[in-house]
């Protein structure tokens, strides 16, 4: 009896996981990018309690809340994208 030869079943290029490098200046560039919509975000729930203050004087305390949670945000985010940032440049 002949043998049979194996064929092997490789994956079609489109599904196989290749890993790729990005330089530190990408890895810079999309941590700015991140930021930046963490930024934006604090600054929409400050703006926000600003409104709430503005319209409604009677509910101050609620816009003075929303301004203080969105200074939270941004302080929290930064601090978290820093530290993140310090982590991949210690890695290197």
């Amino acid at each position: 009896m002949a043998k049979r030869k194996k064929q092997s079943i490789t994956a079609p290029l489109f599904l196989r996981k290749i890993k790729r490098r990005m330089t530190p200046d990408q890895e810079f560039q999309i941590m700015k990018m991140v930021l930046d919509k963490f930024l934006w975000l604090g600054f929409i729930i400050m703006a926000f309690g600003l409104y709430l203050m503005i319209r409604a004087p009677e509910l101050m305390y609620k816009g003075f809340t929303m301004i203080i949670a969105g200074g939270i945000v941004l302080i929290l985010f930064t601090i978290l994208i820093v530290k993140e940032f310090e982590i991949i440049k210690a890695g290197e």
